[in-house]
């Protein structure tokens, strides 16, 4: 089993939504040796690490760069994303300077920290994922910047000649049924390089992707299994997929070999 993404970092205490400073990701793994357990136990044998993030000072997120780099080149199973943002160019110029590192296969964009996708700074972030030949990695959920009707336009304007990987396939009820009912096959169709993970998927979610899959024959090259840990349950994201694809074709296809052929090669 590959990993499309989870996250290393331990993020700092916050007071969400007006309360008491919490701790909501409680298995966060602030090590690289508390991540690599977590691949015995689980038996994942290959996966995407990004920085993790939630709290709204994008310094903590740029400050786990170095060391999803240092994890990647630590150990063969693990490929690493950089975080970056147009709206911290510094930053994100220093962040840039690792792309070109060993184990570095994507460039990790959210809209949940601020901006939007009319930001020009965008262009600098999508030509140097071409440049390094590099996936951008973005959240959705539903509303704000994240919805997919926003998150779509990125798609539209970058998908021909990047390729975009939509990380929880739209966040929710909308973005599922937008995504399924149609946008998802039409942006494959008509050559944009988009790929997507199920992590926080509602349950009908994967049985119909599978079956419009299955009925079009198009999308198996294009969906991975991910368990967003500490924010998803590693247990319960694969025991959802697995119901709606075990036994089928499209189960080696999003459990293994879409996550070789889009982070797993060598560079």
């Amino acid at each position: 089993m590959n990993d499309g993404h989870r996250h290393l970092g331990m993020l700092p205490a916050y007071t969400f939504y007006g309360g008491p400073p919490v701790n909501p990701d409680v298995t966060a793994r602030a090590t690289i040796d508390e991540l690599l357990k977590d691949l015995d136990r689980e038996g994942t044998e290959r996966a995407l690490v990004l920085p993790n993030y939630g709290v709204p000072d994008p310094a903590v997120a740029f400050g786990f760069n170095e060391l999803v780099v240092e994890a990647a080149q630590r150990d063969d199973r693990i490929r690493c994303g950089l975080w970056v943002s147009a709206l911290d160019l510094e930053r994100t110029a220093a962040a840039l300077k690792l792309a070109g590192e060993k184990g570095v296969r994507a460039l990790k964009l959210s809209f949940l920290l601020g901006g939007s996708v009319d930001d020009p700074a965008l262009d600098g972030i999508f030509a140097a994922a071409r440049r390094h030949d590099l996936t951008i990695h973005i959240h959705t959920s539903p509303g704000a910047g994240s919805d997919i009707d926003r998150v779509g336009e990125l798609v539209e304007r970058y998908g021909d000649h990047t390729r975009i990987h939509l990380v929880h396939f739209g966040g929710g009820m909308s973005g599922h049924i937008k995504l399924i009912g149609g946008r998802f096959f039409d942006w494959i169709a008509a050559g944009k390089q988009v790929y997507t993970d199920l992590s926080w998927a509602i349950g009908f979610a994967p049985r119909w992707l599978a079956a419009e899959i299955d009925r079009r024959g198009l999308g198996h090259d294009r969906v991975l299994f991910a368990s967003d840990e500490p924010w998803g349950s590693h247990a319960g994201e694969s025991a959802l997929l697995r119901d709606a694809v075990a036994g089928s074709e499209l189960e080696n296809a999003v459990f293994t070999a879409n996550f070789e052929r889009l982070y797993g090669g060598e560079k």
